[in-house]
Order: structure tokens, then C-alpha cells, then sequence
């Protein structure tokens, strides 16, 4: 009845890595771990804590160990996630708290646990931001593996599973350790329930290069092992059991992607300049310094936004110190095949994340005290970064980038405590680049409205389009029931941009974006039009925005701003667009039905 019932079907789910994949699926049922839930006397505390001290020991021996058994160069490269989930066993934060409750509420290590890892994930379930609340699910795959542990359960679905044949996983959810154990010469790809595009999972696989779809919903109980099933990881879609013409015309496009790739990485190494002679640089956006193979792989001229929440996000207790900023980096800055390098100091609140702040208790937080307020109000941890930076720009290009400007002053102070930052490093006969260039993020309406009086202030702009929209717009992107209205090309949305273009040359400095419309290639003449210096994406999207820029001129995409501006709504420019890119790249971008 399932294999008639389940025919054809199409599910739609989150397109988190490209490619195409066919396959018989191979389901891994990580399942709930059963614990044992028992009060315990006094006499039995310090058995307990033993247990879970044991427990926390023997899950990060495993972690190593599966970090030290993957044969693949390449893949090992990636176990930088696992690296972290051993910091969060690691810290004494986490396992006190676990102890602290055995002790406080007399019950079991595994009740412990399982109390102090809920409190953890309620925080995270808090935050509005889709990459921080994903860090949550760090916290839940480290949970997962210490009760396995201590249930006798020694091992992962995925450590337990033999799989014969090329094979598509599909899962209620996959770890990253889970995911970089994967043998890529036996799995095409993967679909899970649940999971979000930044989630580390996801990162995972977009490093693997591996075809993966998540938050399908239900997938997991649609499918039976050995069903043939097609993942496209760039339209988000798994379709299980599909008709033979349907396997012919994925098949077809596999092929098609799989050309497009070794072309694109082909153009990685071209310069981003049209027909016409117009130069724009392209650079990556990346959270991990494990990321700069990929950086250098896709052909970035530099890192246009090195995003450093997690430096602090995975320490969990301790903020991180000056030296903790230092070490990374100069890791960053001693690459030498970039020109730049744009570090984003802390564009968080610390309401959740940093415990040795004291928070107010906020309604809204996404425009409360956090990114630049934050950092102005405890001034402590903002040097402790920027120190680190300065330190690290005697090794390399590194440049500062402020988020959350909304006003002069801001500015201001910043620039106030960067000077004290140096000259108490001068103080101490410490090396840094006396030059450093600092630049703002342009994501609030008012830093556009004012940005003739801020390029004044700074080396450089570079543009959020993410948060930018929402506040312009007043909407959610992430509120299903809003994000309909998320569209970049709303005209009060351009003309921003076209002013603090204009207000940055004006002032002879650069201005870059770095939002998720910077890695969309069909945005790239309106971006070209609107004469940006340089753009920002994730670094797999730097080949085919190279292809697309070189493919232009510059004249014709300000000439096509002009008509796109002239628009009455967001949906005739975006139907106009989309018509003019299929009518010029009629290979890469799919025509527009009539």
C-alpha cells in the first residue's frame, strides 16, 4: 500500500547543498534515547557524578575518534565542527551545571542531563536570529550522544549502520558527526526532517560538496529502505519513487550541473570585470577558518564579511579573551592568496549567550542592545576583540567592519575606543597595522538616510541587505506569514542602496554588500547598475556570479536599473529581471512562462 501510495510524490523541503542525486534510500533512525529517570539519596551523589564526568570523557574520545579514523584528506579537513562540540564537553560550565542539579535536586546524572540541556535549548529557542538559534542543536546532538552513553548505548545510528551501494540517507535529523562519517564514495546525498540552511549539518554537507535537503518534514516516514529517490539540493525538493520520465529529465540535469561545476570552477580563477571593462570585487562570507580552502577553491578576492558569533557562542561560560581573538585571527591574516580580509566584530545580544553580562530582559531584542550598543556598553569585551584584530593585522590585510550603526555617535565611540585599543598596544611595544581600515555595516534605515555624514567617518560601507529589508519593509523574513514581502527589489529598498552608493564615491571610499542578494546571481546587473565596488556570498556562489558579471555590461545593468526602478511594484522588476536573464544567459536562468 506505501509503495502505492507514495509514487511520484514531491515533497518540498530547504535546498541547503547543490547538486542532484538519485538514489535507493538507506534510512538511519536516530530515534529518542531512552533514559532512566530515578531520585537518588545522598549517599549515591558522588556515584553519579562520576557517571556523567565518565560519560562527558568517553563522548569526547569518541568525537576524536572519529575525527582521527576518516581516511579522506579532503574530508578530515572538515571535522572543524566536531572540534567544537568537544569545546562544549570540554567547558566546566556545562558539566557543573549538570552536577549542580544531581547534587541540588538528588536525581540521576541522566535526569541531570536531561534538565540542564532543555534549559540550554530554551535559551537558544529565544533568539529570533536563524543562525543562532540553529547553534542550539549543537548542544542537542551533544546530548543525545552523553545519554547514549549513559543508557549503555555506545554508539550512533550511523556508527551501527553497514551500507552497501550508492545510497541516499534519509533521516529524522543528522549530527555533523554523523555527517562527515558518511563514505562519500557510498552516499549521494541526504534528506533530514527537521534542520535549517545554518545549521552545521548543512555546513557540513555544503563542505562535503554533498547533494542535501532539509526541514522536509516527514520524509523519514514516507520512505522505506531501498526506495529510489531524487534529491535536488538546489530547488529544495525530494521526490520519492519516481516515474521514469521524471528520472530521465533529473538525470539529464545532473549531467547538466555537473558540466555547469567544472565550468564554474573553471571561472573561479577569471577576474570579475564586464564586458565593457567595469572591475567589482568578489569576495566569501564565511564563520570558519576551516572555511578558507573552499575560499580559495571558488575564486574570492577576499573575505568581505568574517562573521565572529561563534567564537563566542562556543565558549559557552568564559568570554573569549584577547588572545582567543588573536590566534584566529592571524590565522585568517597569514593567508596570503587574499586582499582582504573584513572581520564583523560581535553583532549579537549578550541576553543569552555571554553569562557574565548582565541583561535586561527585553520585548524585542532584534532591535534592543545588541551588535555595536552592546559593545559600547561594555567596553571590556569590545577591546578584548579589538585588540585581537589589531594584533592579528600585523600578519595580514585585515580590516574592521561595526554592525548595527544606526547613528554618528556610534561611530564615534567606536573609533574612540580603537584609538585607546592602540595606543595601549603601542604602550606595551606591541605590533599592529597603524592603518587598519575600519569600516560600517549599512543595514538600518537611518545609517542610510544619514550616510553622506558617516562616509565622512569611515574607510569603507558595506551593506546588509538582510536586515536591511526587514526594517525598511517591517517584516519578518522567517515569519511565514510576512515573507511574502521580502523583496529586494521594492523600490524604497534600491533607492537606499543607490544613495549610500552615491554618498560612499562622493567621499571616495568603497562600498561592498554582503546580504543573501549579493550570492543570488540573477540580482547582479541591479547591483552593477547601482555601481557597488564589491559584493559578499557564500563562497560556492562566487563562480557563477564571476560567470554572470563577466557576461554584462556595465552600461546596459545601469541602463535596466533605470527600467527596473520605473516599476510600479516589487513583482513587475522581479518579472523583468528575470525575463532579461534568461533572455541573456538563456543556459542558466530558466525562461519566464508567459
Amino acid at each position: 500500500m506505501k509503495e502505492e501510495l507514495f509514487v511520484n510524490k514531491t515533497l518540498q523541503g530547504i535546498g541547503v547543498s547543490s547538486g542532484i542525486a538519485l538514489g535507493r534510500v538507506r534510512l538511519i533512525d536516530r530515534g529518542k534515547v531512552a533514559i532512566t529517570k530515578r531520585s537518588i539519596t545522598e549517599r549515591q551523589i558522588d556515584r553519579e557524578i562520576a557517571r556523567i564526568k565518565a560519560a562527558i570523557q568517553e563522548a569526547t574520545e569518541q568525537l576524536n575518534q572519529i575525527k582521527d579514523s576518516i581516511p579522506d584528506d579532503d574530508v578530515r579537513k572538515h571535522a572543524f565542527i566536531i572540534d567544537a562540540h568537544v569545546l562544549i564537553l570540554q567547558d566546566e560550565f556545562f558539566s557543573n551545571s549538570v552536577i549542580d542539579v544531581i547534587r541540588s535536586e538528588l536525581i540521576n546524572a541522566e535526569w541531570a542531563l536531561e534538565i540542564v540541556t532543555f534549559r540550554f535549548l530554551a535559551s537558544f529557542d529565544q533568539v529570533e536570529d536563524p543562525y543562532l538559534k540553529e547553534r542550539g542543536q549543537d548542544i542537542k546532538y551533544i546530548y543525545e550522544r552523553l545519554a547514549r552513553i549513559l543508557s549503555t548505548e555506545k554508539k550512533s545510528p550511523i556508527e551501527r549502520t553497514s551500507i552497501k551501494g550508492k545510497s541516499i540517507i534519509i533521516a529524522h535529523d543528522l549530527s555533523p558527526a554523523d555527517t562527515i562519517q558518511l563514505n562519500l564514495n557510498r552516499i549521494s546525498g541526504f534528506a533530514t526532517d527537521v534542520g535549517g540552511r545554518t545549521s552545521h549539518t548543512s555546513i557540513v554537507a555544503r563542505a562535503l560538496e554533498m547533494p542535501a535537503v532539509v526541514g522536509v518534514g516527514n520524509v523519514s516516514s514516507l520512505v522505506k529502505n531501498n526506495d529510489l529517490v531524487i534529491i535536488d539540493g538546489d530547488e529544495g525538493l525530494i521526490i520519492i519513487n519516481p516515474a521514469k520520465e521524471v528520472q530521465k529529465e533529473y538525470l539529464a540535469k545532473q549531467i547538466h550541473f555537473r558540466n555547469l561545476k567544472k565550468e564554474h570552477l573553471r571561472l573561479a580563477r577569471l577576474k570579475p570585470e564586464t564586458k565593457d571593462g567595469f572591475k567589482m570585487r568578489v569576495g566569501a562570507n564565511i564563520e570558519l577558518l576551516a572555511e578558507m580552502d573552499i575560499v580559495e577553491k571558488y575564486g574570492a578576492s577576499g573575505i568581505g564579511l568574517y562573521r565572529t558569533e561563534y567564537i563566542y557562542l562556543s565558549k559557552k561560560h568564559d568570554l573569549p579573551s584577547e588572545m582567543d581573538h588573536y590566534h584566529i585571527y592571524r590565522k585568517l591574516a597569514e593567508s596570503r592568496s587574499l586582499e582582504y580580509i573584513t572581520i564583523r566584530t560581535l553583532d549579537i545580544g549578550g541576553d543569552k549567550f555571554v553569562s557574565e553580562i548582565e541583561m535586561p530582559k527585553e520585548i524585542n531584542p532584534a532591535m534592543g542592545l545588541r551588535a555595536i550598543r552592546l559593545c559600547i556598553k561594555e567596553v571590556p569585551l569590545f577591546k578584548a576583540q579589538l585588540k585581537g584584530i589589531l594584533r592579528a593585522s600585523a600578519f595580514g590585510p585585515l580590516r574592521i567592519l561595526i554592525p548595527m550603526v544606526s547613528g554618528i555617535e556610534e561611530v564615534r565611540k567606536t573609533k574612540a575606543i580603537i584609538a585607546e585599543c592602540m595606543e595601549e598596544l603601542s604602550r606595551k611595544r606591541i605590533s599592529y597595522n597603524k592603518d587598519i581600515k575600519t569600516g560600517i555595516m549599512i543595514e538600518v534605515p537611518s545609517a542610510c538616510m544619514i550616510s553622506d555624514m558617516l562616509a565622512a567617518e569611515v574607510d569603507f560601507f558595506s551593506i546588509g541587505t538582510n536586515d536591511l529589508i526587514q526594517y525598511a519593509l517591517a517584516i519578518d523574513r522567517v515569519n511565514e506569514y510576512v515573507s511574502y514581502l521580502y523583496e529586494p527589489l521594492h523600490p524604497a529598498v534600491l533607492k537606499m542602496i543607490k544613495k549610500a552608493v552615491d554618498d560612499a564615491h562622493a567621499n571616495k571610499i568603497t562600498i561592498a554588500l554582503c546580504g543573501e542578494m549579493a550570492g543570488e546571481p540573477r540580482y547582479v546587473p541591479v547591483l552593477l547598475g547601482l555601481g557597488l565596488d564589491e559584493l559578499s556570498m557564500n563562497p560556492y556562489a562566487i563562480p557563477r556570479a564571476k560567470k554572470t558579471i563577466r557576461g554584462l555590461d556595465h552600461g546596459y545593468c545601469r541602463e535596466l536599473l533605470e527600467e527596473i526602478m520605473m516599476q510600479d511594484s516589487p513583482a513587475e522588476a522581479e518579472l523583468l529581471l528575470r525575463s532579461e536573464m534568461a533572455r541573456l544567459f538563456p543556459g542558466d536562468f530558466p525562461r519566464v512562462q508567459e
